[in-house]
């Protein structure tokens, strides 16, 4: 059954059991997901991928409820079109106090995932598109005037336009921003331009050591708290190639001294003593011949998120959790 997302508010959890919430715009989602889940205790976060990795044991989590356990909340996160059969069994299991949320990102008409849910009238589908350009300026120019800040218009449409049509970048932006201000410094261009390209670099650093790391729970961490877009995707896998580079003559100096401080100790350029540990992990978990067919595959993404740009988070998303699940180094 479909509804529109300003209807939501409408929607009683003890009622439904599955919900599905999809499109581009993760701000907005996120609010209304919250806003329903607010007052309740037990929530359970799922990413798709972790779920059919181990769909049996998530079955049975389900299915085995505690006599003093109250109803569950599970929202699963990227979700694709993959997931559809889950709720084939779910379905046929006749669950009880228990209610999936899922988000997912742009689904297409043809969606499985999407059909099901705007067909089946037990549950609940609402789509989430860009905000537009002037819901986005009200939204900062209301932000400007609870904070005090003094910013020009032409300022407030450069902010706007790095956003794509999501106000949780735009609420991103606007927290920089406030912060910067409080140090006494004045709001330019080309500060709005250093802001939101530091941060956005540091995360995608961070994203990409951590895979190499193979620190899963971090990974889905970094997901969850970043709402990376179609530009990002070629970023992330342009830092993965330029990363992965660097591990690969590491490794391959590591596989020739077999002291792992000698080579973090002696490369060049110098490793800053706080990605000292981190870069140690890597080494460890890749040998020059696995590297070598990452950075391979690496190419291959990077072109196919140029062909399906409207699908390159998920993409992305799928490869970095495939990369951080696998054994590299047998």
């Amino acid at each position: 059954m479909i509804i529109k997302f300003f209807e939501t508010d409408k929607i009683n959890l003890d009622d439904k059991k599955f919900i599905l919430f999809y499109g581009n715009n993760e701000g907005l989602k996120n609010e209304v997901i919250n806003k329903l889940i607010e007052t309740k205790n037990s929530i359970l976060n799922y990413d798709e991928k972790e779920i059919l990795e181990k769909k049996d044991d998530f079955l049975e989590s389900i299915l085995n409820k505690s006599l003093f356990e109250e109803k569950k909340i599970i929202l699963i996160k990227r979700s694709t079109d993959k997931i559809v059969k889950l709720f084939n069994d779910l379905d046929e299991k006749k669950i009880e106090d228990t209610t999936i949320i899922i988000s997912a990102g742009n689904l297409e008409k043809k969606s499985k995932l999407r059909t099901l849910f705007e067909k089946n009238k037990s549950y609940i589908c609402s789509a989430f598109y860009p905000d537009t350009i002037q819901t986005l300026s009200k939204l900062t120019y209301n932000f400007c005037k609870e904070k005090n800040i003094s910013i020009s218009t032409a300022n407030i449409n450069l902010i706007i336009n790095k956003c794509n049509g999501d106000r949780e970048n735009l609420w991103n932006e606007l927290q920089k921003i406030d912060s910067f201000i409080k140090n006494g410094k004045k709001i330019s261009a080309e500060n709005i331009g250093k802001l939101t390209n530091l941060v956005q670099n540091h995360s995608v650093s961070e994203l990409i050591d951590n895979c190499l790391a193979k620190n899963k729970k971090k990974i889905i961490n970094i997901l969850n708290e970043n709402n990376f877009n179609g530009e990002d995707c070629i970023l992330i896998t342009r830092t993965f190639l330029s990363k992965s580079k660097k591990i690969l003559k590491l490794s391959s100096e590591y596989n020739s001294n077999r002291n792992i401080d000698l080579t973090i100790s002696s490369a060049k350029p110098p490793i800053f003593w706080k990605d000292k540990e981190i870069t140690k992990q890597q080494i460890n978990n890749w040998k020059p011949e696995n590297i070598k067919e990452l950075i391979y595959k690496l190419n291959e993404i990077e072109l196919l998120v140029k062909k399906n740009l409207n699908n390159s988070i998920n993409i992305i998303t799928d490869f970095i959790l495939n990369q951080s699940s696998s054994n590299s180094n047998n």
